[in-house]
């Protein structure tokens, strides 16, 4: 399928967009042979021979990766406060490879990992609306009339929190287990919301990402995603 030459550059891992735009315009990239420096110039990569300075350039094999995140991790590549981080997890040789949106570190749950950044996109931003699943456990009794304040949204920091759905599992006196449907995905929203509740989270575990759920996929482990299962999460555009 024809792609646009500084996209195909920039999946390849050659620069970003922006830098492949400038080694075309400068010259620097031919297209079977022929110098090419019209931006949004388009090229198939099964079929044509892309050359940077000389270089063949490979088209980079996708991945797409779906981790259980333990708590205690960082969603980075690397940390100059030397923390733990999920890319730990992963095999060596997958270094080029990012976390799709992010749990915070105390979180747990399904996180994404990939070097596709358009499929990175379609699943982080919130015009696409992907709806995430979230389980929390919070201190406290939480009572029936509470959930609808979970919906109906509420102000911190400036910032309009709320949930698509929620639905209560269990209540006790010391703990309750209540199941979220998001959308957005705001810094610590789900957090924050119990906070204006008055209902300290102590645990949250991430259990579904649009279509694909955490099932039995154990904790600190990784699988890759299928075919069918990476379409699923492409919603249309």
């Amino acid at each position: 399928m024809p792609v646009r030459l500084q996209k195909f550059l920039a999946d390849a891992g050659v620069a970003s967009r922006r830098a492949g735009e400038k080694l075309i315009v400068e010259g620097r990239v031919t297209v079977n042979g022929q110098i090419v420096r019209v931006l949004g110039s388009k090229v198939d990569p099964d079929h044509d021979q892309i050359v940077v300075d000389g270089q063949k350039v490979k088209t980079r094999k996708k991945i797409y990766i779906a981790l259980h995140k333990p708590a205690d991790y960082i969603c980075t590549r690397s940390d100059p406060e030397e923390r733990r981080t999920v890319m730990e997890l992963l095999p060596k040789e997958w270094a080029n490879v990012f976390p799709v949106g992010r749990l915070d570190r105390d979180s747990e749950g399904l996180l994404f990992l990939t070097n596709d950044g358009d499929f990175c996109l379609r699943l982080t931003h919130p015009r696409y609306g992907v709806r995430k699943t979230y389980l929390a456990v919070v201190e406290g009794r939480m009572e029936s009339a509470m959930l609808g304040r979970l919906t109906a949204g509420v102000r911190d920091r400036g910032e309009l929190l709320k949930a698509e759905s929620v639905r209560l599992i269990d209540s006790n006196n010391s703990h309750s287990q209540v199941e979220l449907v998001m959308r957005e995905g705001k810094n610590r929203e789900i957090r924050r919301l119990f906070e204006v509740l008055e209902l300290p989270v102590v645990r949250l575990v991430r259990m579904r990402i649009g279509p694909i759920r955490l099932g039995e996929l154990p904790v600190g482990r990784w699988r890759a995603l299928t075919e069918s299962e990476i379409k699923s999460l492409l919603p249309p555009l």
